[in-house]
């Protein structure tokens, strides 16, 4: 196997506590957090954080936090979220994170398995998860709620209505202020004498398939990410970026890094209804998002381009073919002729302008990670003005491992390392094998897991199929587990096939192309229910799904993928289901990812049916 020379790096963090602390000192007036208050926001200087995160860390000693204790935050992307993180750490402890989705015995599960001995959750809904599976959490001795008041205590003699255990934020942080005074130094003392190999965040990874592992991230971890982020300069001291990742997983939590060492602000607002609003209001320069986002923005865009007549419909596809031929010559580094440049002003006034104030109208750019962008999807955006770049990296590697730069992208590329990360691809298979300081140091109490894919010199099996260009950039072809071998012996790559199809039909919302062990390739798809609202007319969804008529409506595109397709590789046949794909179904995980094993098996019958009869044609 090859290896790559890692690109060098100077290190200037020993630990994300003491970042926050230095990124308090030398910007505290500066704007830290935006926040929703009411119908508006509210802002908070880096020395307000400073101050709240130091009562947060003073109430978890009072409660008798030790080193690497782990506290666990179940809750929705919010700025306690982070100031409760940022305490956690700052007081020596360690964080589980939970995702709010959770159900009350999945939650039970990871606080038990972590040892968490405290948690910070959102809401009364999510305290009563707790309250319920008290008996199954015997570590867990404090409940601490940022939202509302603690409801009546009820019966103590009732384990499960017992609420003796809980207390609000506030309390929590009254009782920091009394710490504190008793020790004026005794949170600084704390993070001076943290080290980089100490146990940071225990994230359980949502899967695809079986129970979450929880991946054990140290200081250093997130300290390196921190580093590697800022000496590539893709956040600048006077961005603002949107937040709206959870921060129950690495990719919202690598950025939370990202912005501490450069010293720009967030805007933290969760509640995904929101996005597209808030965007218009908040305005940002830049924003990490997941792919399903750019999706349903691009078939929004291109349903109204179709939507608005012939001659508007014409305006908008020339605009895009011209926005694509200008970046074209941006992506290999040539200058715009004079009367593209000109054009794509009129362009601009008449098409563009207008895609780009959804977006607020200053980003500078996106980024796109947590699963695979769509090649054309990018193109498409770049045609408009608005850069993606995609990144890649996995829990396990603390999120960042590759990313395209401003200045240096390719489009169907996660980009090159981040400085400091050194990759080869297996001879075998083309498995991408990670090495980096931000590389976990195994699963939570499951040794044999972890020796599986951690070699004792630090290389991470990714499970990723890739391949690296002449010039280092890498590309993702599919996940090892994913891949499809046919009954006639031919291997398919299902994520290049899906993300083809949802590109070429604005009314996909999602795609699962099955065919393992079978002798041909079909596919479950769900339909975008307000891209499709024209269409329906008055119908039901669930009712207009189980039409012919939905059927014809889709097969043209299906046809279309088909003949950018090897043979082997067409879709032969093809199902819709009558709804869409969810969390709450069970369907996706929190970070938005098919669970691929879980929607075929829900399924089954209706993949059977599909095969019932038939031989193969390969």
């Amino acid at each position: 196997m090859s290896t790559t020379a890692p690109e060098k790096l100077v290190r200037r963090t020993k630990s994300i506590p003491e970042l926050f602390q230095r990124r308090c000192a030398q910007s505290a007036e500066r704007e830290a957090f935006r926040y929703p208050v009411g119908t508006g926001w509210r802002s908070m200087t880096w020395r307000q954080a400073g101050e709240r995160v130091r009562a947060i860390a003073g109430g978890l000693l009072s409660l008798g936090l030790k080193r690497e204790m782990r506290v666990a935050i179940l809750s929705g992307t919010r700025l306690e979220w982070i100031l409760a993180d940022l305490g956690v750490l700052t007081a020596g402890g360690a964080t589980t994170t939970v995702y709010p989705s959770s159900t009350a015995e999945e939650c039970a599960f990871i606080i038990a398995d972590s040892g968490s001995e405290i948690a910070i959750v959102e809401d009364a809904s999510q305290l009563a998860k707790l309250v319920a599976q008290k008996a199954a959490t015997p570590s867990l001795r404090h409940v601490v709620l940022i939202e509302g008041a603690v409801p009546d205590k009820g019966d103590k003699g009732d384990k499960s209505r017992d609420t003796s255990f809980a207390m609000t934020l506030a309390d929590l942080e009254g009782k920091g202020a009394e710490w504190l005074a008793a020790h004026p130094r005794g949170v600084e003392d704390i993070v001076a004498s943290i080290q980089g190999e100490e146990l940071a965040t225990l994230i359980y990874t949502s899967g695809t398939t079986g129970k979450p592992k929880g991946v054990r991230l140290v200081h250093e971890c997130w300290a390196y990410t921190a580093d590697a982020i800022d000496a590539l300069g893709l956040m600048r001291p006077g961005d603002l970026q949107y937040l709206w990742l959870p921060l129950s997983h690495s990719f919202g939590k690598v950025i939370l890094g990202g912005q501490l060492a450069s010293g720009s602000a967030a805007a933290v607002d969760g509640r995904v209804p929101k996005l597209i609003d808030n965007l218009a209001v908040v305005r940002p320069s830049f924003m990490a998002a997941a792919p399903r986002i750019f999706e349903k923005a691009y078939n929004r865009i291109v349903q109204q381009g179709k939507d608005g007549g012939p001659v508007k419909e014409k305006i908008f596809e020339g605009a895009v073919l011209l926005g694509k031929q200008i970046s074209g010559y941006r992506q290999a580094g040539k200058p715009v002729p004079a009367y593209l440049e000109l054009a794509e002003k009129v362009a601009d006034k008449l098409v563009f302008g207008k895609i780009k104030a959804r977006f607020g109208g200053r980003l500078r750019f996106f980024v796109s990670g947590s699963a695979p962008l769509a090649r054309d999807i990018a193109e498409f955006f770049a045609a408009c003005g608005i850069l993606i770049l995609e990144g890649y990296g996995l829990t396990e590697t603390s999120a960042a491992s590759f990313v395209n730069r401003p200045d240096r992208y390719r489009f169907g590329t996660v980009g090159m390392p981040l400085p400091g990360t050194e990759v080869k691809l297996d001879p075998a298979d083309g498995e991408i094998l990670i090495r980096s300081p931000g590389v976990m140091r195994g699963y939570h109490n499951l040794p044999e897991q972890t020796a599986e894919v951690l070699s004792p010199d630090g290389w991470l099996r990714t499970g990723d199929i890739g391949e690296i260009d002449s010039a280092g950039y890498l590309r993702i072809t599919d996940r090892k587990k994913d891949l499809i071998k046919t009954s006639g012996g031919k291997y398919i790559a299902p994520q290049h096939i899906e993300s083809k199809l949802k590109t070429i039909c604005p009314y996909v919302s999602q795609v699962i192309v099955h065919g393992d062990k079978r002798n041909f390739v079909t596919a479950l798809i769900t339909l975008d229910e307000e891209a499709l609202k024209p269409w329906l007319n008055g119908r039901s969804y669930a009712d207009a799904m189980k039409s012919k008529d939905a059927e014809a409506l889709i097969q043209p595109y299906i046809d279309q993928l088909n003949k950018e397709l090897a043979k082997f590789e067409t879709v032969k046949k093809f199902a819709i289901l009558p709804r869409d794909l969810s969390i709450e179904d069970g369907d996706l995980t929190p970070s938005l990812k098919v669970k691929r094993k879980a929607v075929e098996k829900k399924y089954a019958k209706v993949l059977d049916s599909m095969y019932e009869g038939s031989v193969a044609d390969l």
